[in-house]
């Protein structure tokens, strides 16, 4: 809910983001992440990840000293190699402008997101440490700080600084980010000092001393968090790809510096953020998946693995299929509701089949690295990147794709990604994939959403006709989408997709749909 919230306000950022500096405006701002998410890879270097998972392996052995000592080793690496990174993105922000982004507007956007590293790199210290205790709570009110401070500080600062330039203005934006992670990790110290009395109580009741040294521990994050570091910045480094490739390959195309900046824009700045969306859910389920699946791990609990692994990718497949079918159908009216801008429709209408593929590849990569597999999803993300790249280089010169195909090859890298991945899900786990659950129902109640969906969108559009071309759209996108999700989740109910069991999963409203659906006689299983 945290996460929806948070990709809400967002969505709003963008929105006026867009209306106030326009795509070019966009295209700046969005160079500075790329450098900024890689570079904050390298600071975190995967330890967050390896702090859920190890905190999770000793509270369940009742390890509460080994579990605290792992959390204050973390937090003095993060805090060094934070205030390290911070300092060389500071200094290099105009070879970095120059070299890699090829714009040096791109520089004062670079200086004003560097501190938001250290800060970043703090914060997930504490994030792992909650997360390792299975408890979301202090991660969901930090991401709703963060956003809000970033969203409120950020468009403040670029109504101020839009009349000395487009690149003042995205460097603004970017400083948004910056206060929010300060604001951010606030909520995770205030939130530990309430509960460590608590969990030092723990510790002075543990009779089992605790073994481990400070170079054993030491060697126990890095030998799990190095893997991830890798897999950490393949997603930055594509980015990367695309920000020196994609306006390359458009020039070659036989576009101009600016336009070619404003297809950018289109594609990283507005398409990709919407495909992103629907992962709002997945991440969650992957921060809860490493430490869920790493606990049932050290007790040797083989079949609640199995049921967990399961569960999480038919959740995944759920709400996947029908983001996908939406997302294509409704790309354009989505595009002119959010940004007012319909060719960017064109980029997100072909990278919406992605969505099935990225929410795969995200669910099952944590499935992996709660198994200890920490190398396979990198090394299968490497193979999906090599995909993109080459494909990239190919489609994006064509006149007659452009921008649209830099969508595609992130389509087929994802995809090639996420079916390495499921395969050796299924190796390692030895669950049944159940493939009429998983997809086939799914996919039948995705078919039925999206003819309603054309059907609705038609008729809402004539109806609001009379109130002008871009009300109707955006009233029309709206109706669209409100009918589709009931539609989508009735025809799951009707078929079986959903079951007594899965509402339940809900909390507080699970048993309200589950009494309202079997008063319906619409539930199945």
């Amino acid at each position: 809910m945290a996460a929806l919230s948070v990709r809400v306000v967002g969505a709003v950022f963008r929105i006026v983001l867009a209306m106030l500096i326009t795509d070019e405006g966009v295209g700046l701002y969005q160079m500075a992440y790329p450098v900024y998410s890689t570079l904050l890879a390298i600071s975190t270097a995967g330890i967050p990840t390896a702090i859920s998972k190890l905190v999770a392996e000793n509270i369940a052995h009742g390890n509460y000293r080994g579990a605290y000592r792992i959390f204050q080793t973390a937090l003095l690496i993060l805090a060094a190699f934070g205030l390290i990174i911070t300092v060389v993105l500071f200094r290099g922000a105009d070879y970095f402008a120059r070299v890699i982004a090829m714009d040096a507007r791109a520089a004062l956007p670079l200086v004003s997101i560097s501190p938001a590293i250290f800060f970043v790199s703090v914060m997930s210290a504490y994030r792992g440490f909650f997360q390792g205790q299975q408890q979301m709570i202090p991660t969901a009110c930090s991401q709703l700080a963060e956003q809000l401070a970033r969203v409120a500080f950020g468009l403040v600062l670029v109504m101020l600084l839009l009349p000395q330039g487009l690149e003042y203005a995205a460097a603004a934006a970017s400083f948004g980010a910056a206060v929010g992670a300060f604001c951010g990790l606030c909520v995770l110290v205030l939130a530990w000092w309430r509960q460590k009395n608590e969990f030092k109580r723990h510790i002075r009741r543990q009779a089992a001393a605790d073994k481990l040294s400070f170079t054993d521990i030491i060697s126990q994050i890095f030998t799990l968090a190095v893997p991830v570091t890798l897999g950490s910045l393949v997603m930055p480094l594509i980015s990367i790809v695309d920000l020196i490739l994609v306006p390359m390959r458009l020039r070659a195309a036989g576009f101009d510096a600016g336009r070619a900046t404003a297809l950018y824009g289109q594609l990283a700045g507005m398409a990709t953020p919407i495909i992103h969306i629907p992962t709002i859910i997945t991440v969650s389920l992957a921060i809860s998946l490493v430490p869920a699946i790493a606990e049932a791990l050290a007790l040797r609990k083989i079949n609640l693995l199995q049921s967990r692994s399961y569960l999480a990718m038919r959740l995944t497949l759920l709400l996947g299929i029908p983001a996908a079918f939406g997302l294509y159908l409704l790309a354009e009216p989505i595009c002119l509701l959010l940004f007012n801008n319909a060719e960017a429709g064109q980029v997100l209408a072909v990278l919406a089949l992605g969505v099935i593929f990225l929410t795969l590849y995200q669910t099952t990569a944590a499935i992996l690295q709660g198994l200890g597999e920490m190398m396979l999803p990198v090394n299968n993300l490497f193979w999906g990147a090599l995909v993109k790249t080459a494909v990239t280089w190919m489609l994006t010169a064509l006149p007659e794709l452009h921008v649209r195909g830099a969508a595609v090859a992130t389509v087929l890298g994802f995809g090639v990604a996420a079916l390495l991945n499921v395969y050796q899900v299924q190796q390692l786990t030895g669950m049944a994939l159940q493939p009429l659950e998983t997809i086939f129902k799914p996919l039948l109640a995705a078919a039925v959403m999206g003819a309603g969906v054309v059907i609705c969108y038609g008729y809402a559009a004539a109806v609001f006709s009379p109130w002008g071309l871009g009300r109707a759209n955006r009233l029309a996108a709206i109706c669209s989408i409100a009918v589709g999700v009931c539609l989508y989740f009735f025809c799951l109910l009707i078929c079986g997709g959903i079951r007594r069991e899965d509402l339940l999963l809900l909390p507080r409203i699970g048993p309200v749909l589950t009494a309202l659906a079997e008063r319906l006689h619409i539930l199945r299983g």
